[in-house]
């Protein structure tokens, strides 16, 4: 029977909602499903994640390194931790991309990467080419499978569990070559772009950095979080960590607002598994539209005051 541990990855004392999508892909692996929390102080983040449902139990590693989550430092105790598992996995987050891979390679196996479908405990399914094609990998079953989750394709495990929370002795050489400066990161009260359940993005038709202010103004309205195109992005409209797509963030929620978005192949794949997708863009031979539930043709400028009305 296949034994799990999920990384819980979490940030300013939460938990991201990506380790309960994890959870939910490590529940159809089947077994037991253990989460491990490394942190300064790693108990507000375990009690969270003692509440996902299908968790067996809750692991926590407290060490003052682990206050800043540095792939360097928290790879060779997950190393440590996996022994006697047979899955490791995380979630194909920024922060999850940069630390499993080092995990496997403490592990001596090769990483199965966006894992979206399970097809057995060692079988699974994976985008390639931009999410063009998705092919069927099987990882050797006598090797641990070290995996990142897509977030985007699994939902989100239902909480009112109360599994046990366990302190786990780690004895492992830390490197003291990697030390945490500083973090860099823009400032909002709105969602967080990769859990938030609504999105509106704004491409190159929105035209300038200044006009930018409409698609905020909107999602202000419907409370959802904001991205961007990569030629928005590319044109310095918004910052890079707003960029979705393929080279940006893959996300899933509810409802997709694209302004101005043309509907470039990279920018599709990131988009693809959300609930409900609306273009509003003035050419209607637009790629987006092929892709939309609802689509706007006409100028952004008057649509979006007339959308904002409605709401």
């Amino acid at each position: 029977m296949a034994k799990i541990l999920v990384i819980a990855e979490h940030l300013d004392g939460k938990l991201n909602s990506a380790v309960a999508k994890t959870v939910s892909a490590a529940a159809v692996v089947g077994g037991d499903i253990d989460v491990l929390v490394l942190a300064a102080d790693p108990a507000a983040i375990a009690a969270e994640a003692a509440q996902i449902a299908g968790v067996s139990k809750v692991l926590t590693v407290a060490n003052p390194a682990n206050a800043h989550a540095l792939a360097q430092v928290q790879a060779p105790q997950i190393a440590k931790a996996a022994a006697g598992y047979s899955h490791v996995f995380g979630p194909s987050t920024t922060t999850g991309k940069d630390l499993m891979p080092a995990v496997a390679a403490l592990l001596s196996v090769n990483q199965v990467s966006d894992l979206m479908a399970v097809e057995g405990s060692h079988t699974f399914k994976r985008p390639i080419y931009a999410g063009n094609a998705i092919i069927t990998v099987e990882a050797p079953a006598d090797q641990v499978v070290v995996a990142t989750v897509r977030a985007a394709s699994w939902p989100e495990a239902a909480k009112g569990n109360s599994a046990p929370v366990e302190a786990l002795a780690i004895d492992a050489a830390l490197p003291g070559h990697t030390r945490f400066i500083g973090l860099a990161a823009g400032k909002s009260d709105r969602p967080d772009l990769q859990s938030a359940k609504r999105v509106v993005s704004g491409g190159r038709g929105v035209g300038s950095e200044e006009n930018f202010k409409v698609i905020y103004h909107l999602a202000d309205k419907l409370g959802a979080g904001v991205g961007a195109s990569r030629a928005a992005v590319d044109a310095g409209y918004v910052p890079s960590d707003m960029q979705v797509g393929q080279t940006g963030k893959i996300i899933a929620p509810e409802l997709y607002i694209a302004v101005g978005i043309s509907g470039a192949i990279q920018h599709l794949t990131g988009i693809k598994d959300a609930g409900t997708i609306v273009a509003i863009n003035k050419d209607g031979d637009a790629p987006i539209f092929e892709i939309a539930d609802i689509g706007l043709v006409g100028d952004l400028f008057t649509l979006l005051p007339e959308l904002e009305k409605a709401l």
